[in-house]
């Protein structure tokens, strides 16, 4: 019998979603394109636009699938674990999310993910964790944005843990009433405006998710909606409206064409009103 040599298994590294054309390597950030700088160039250049497109994403299940792309090329770059990280988050995996962030932080160090991490303890319902996460933090050496971020879910903690005027006043911060607004803005007040809701303080409640709703420029919260449900305003569908507007404006055509009854021997009960259809009614 000829022996046989060792059988060797080639298999092709499974392809990642296709980037648009129009995406290129160099819109990534520069810090986070400075952390790339370990991977051979074109290696570099792939992940980097990996990274691109799923911060240009905006269906979140999309951009996940880019950073698990960009993951299996290098999963030893902190920048990279961000990335799947975040992603993660914004599509629900807590759990997962919470990994790829603490390897993130391993790697790099920065404390800057977390107001997530911390979030994503909350979403997991281990409270106690998520408040000892947002306590580990190093206040002083995060910017105001990230310091905010932390605030927040520190609020929605002790809402969660029932204690309503400290998720007030977890919030109490100069930017509510500085008149100055920042790019947080609008999540500072939404957030604020979902603790007075919760400490049965409505009115105070309705005024910040207007300004909230106003500060919303981009559409980043549900302000607006919220404000309109403590209002009470409820809008119909403009197309079942119409609908119902043809009908009455037909039936009061038919009655005003109608001949007149002729009487009979006996009382004749009134014609019962003509029922419009389900599906047209409002």
């Amino acid at each position: 019998m000829t022996p046989r040599g060792p059988v060797t298994e080639y298999q092709s590294r499974p392809s990642g979603p296709s980037v648009p054309d129009a995406i290129s390597a160099d819109q990534l950030d520069p810090e986070a394109r400075s952390a790339l700088n370990s991977l051979p160039n074109d290696l570099a250049d792939s992940v980097a636009r990996y990274l691109v497109a799923a911060e240009l994403e905006e269906d979140p299940e999309k951009g996940y699938a880019y950073t698990q792309a960009a993951k299996r090329l290098a999963a030893r770059v902190g920048v990279v674990r961000e990335a799947c990280g975040i992603a993660a988050y914004r599509t629900g995996r807590w759990a997962e999310a919470l990994s790829e962030l603490r390897a993130a932080r391993r790697m790099t160090g920065r404390d800057d993910y977390l107001p997530i991490m911390a979030d994503c303890e909350r979403a997991l319902g281990r409270l106690d964790r998520a408040l000892a996460l947002v306590h580990e933090a190093n206040a002083e050496a995060l910017n105001r944005a990230m310091q905010i971020e932390l605030l927040i879910v520190e609020s929605g903690i002790r809402r969660d843990q029932g204690h309503t005027d400290a998720a007030v006043l977890a919030l109490h911060v100069p930017e509510l009433t500085s008149g100055r607004l920042r790019p947080w803005s609008a999540r500072l007040f939404y957030a604020y405006a979902d603790a007075l809701l919760a400490a049965g303080r409505a009115e105070d409640a309705r005024d910040m998710f207007a300004r909230a709703a106003a500060a919303d420029t981009g559409g980043e919260t549900d302000a607006a909606d919220r404000l309109d449900e403590l209002d009470g305003i409820e809008f119909e569908d403009l197309a079942e409206s119409e609908d119902l507007e043809d009908l009455e404006s037909l039936a009061e055509a038919e009655e005003l064409e109608a001949p007149e009854a002729v009487a009979a021997p006996e009382a004749v009960a009134a014609p019962e009103a003509v029922a419009a259809p389900e599906d047209g009614a409002g």
